[in-house]
């Protein structure tokens, strides 16, 4: 099952159930359902949250009056957490003692420098 996404205010354990989105240039607040993957520019929040959010003075704030619900959970995130455990866990291949180790193709970033005389 999917980690729950959590509100954005601070401090707030919450589980997140609706997205907040400023348009800058109408100087609009929206306040919708939660989407469906967060983007880098919006804020998830609690419905406690969601619900009592006021815009700055001056803006407009558009709110969602439907009731909002969590995201039903999936599987997919479950799946990939398996896969990537079980690819942790197998064993890794032995090397032979015979073959040297390959040469290093990078140089460090430091190095030795000589006293001066």
């Amino acid at each position: 099952m999917r980690s729950p996404r959590r509100c954005s205010r601070n401090g707030c354990p919450r589980q997140a159930v609706a997205t907040l989105t400023y348009v800058y240039a109408e100087s609009t607040a929206v306040v919708g359902p939660l989407a469906v993957n967060p983007e880098p520019h919006t804020y998830d929040l609690c419905e406690s949250h969601a619900r009592s959010l006021t815009a700055p003075r001056g803006w407009e704030l558009v709110r969602y009056d439907g009731e909002f619900e969590p995201p039903p959970p999936t599987t997919d995130d479950l799946v990939a957490l398996a896969d990537a455990v079980r690819e942790a866990a197998r064993p890794s291949r032995a090397a032979d003692p015979a073959t040297p180790p390959p040469p290093p193709t990078r140089r460090g970033h430091l190095r030795a420098v000589p006293p001066p005389q």
